[in-house]
């Protein structure tokens, strides 16, 4: 069954991470973006904006066009 609609809290326990977005982002550099592409379509909504904003403001700028451009 797939996972999706989850809040960043979920994902955490689920995945046991601190942080999603940082688990998120560190998957896509290390090169699984099919991984990633998972990851966040499990989100919900609300949560995949606030991904966003995370990478303007966390990550590299060099990496962010790369990411959100695996996103869409």
């Amino acid at each position: 069954m797939k996972r999706r609609s989850k809040t960043i809290a979920q994902q955490c326990r689920y995945y046991e991470v601190d942080n999603i977005f940082e688990y998120m982002v560190s998957v896509y550099l290390n090169g699984n973006i099919s991984d990633f592409a998972e990851l966040f379509k499990e989100l919900n909504r609300k949560d995949r904006r606030e991904f966003i904003l995370y990478l303007f403001s966390e990550v590299e700028p060099i990496y962010i066009q790369e990411i959100i451009l695996a996103t869409i």
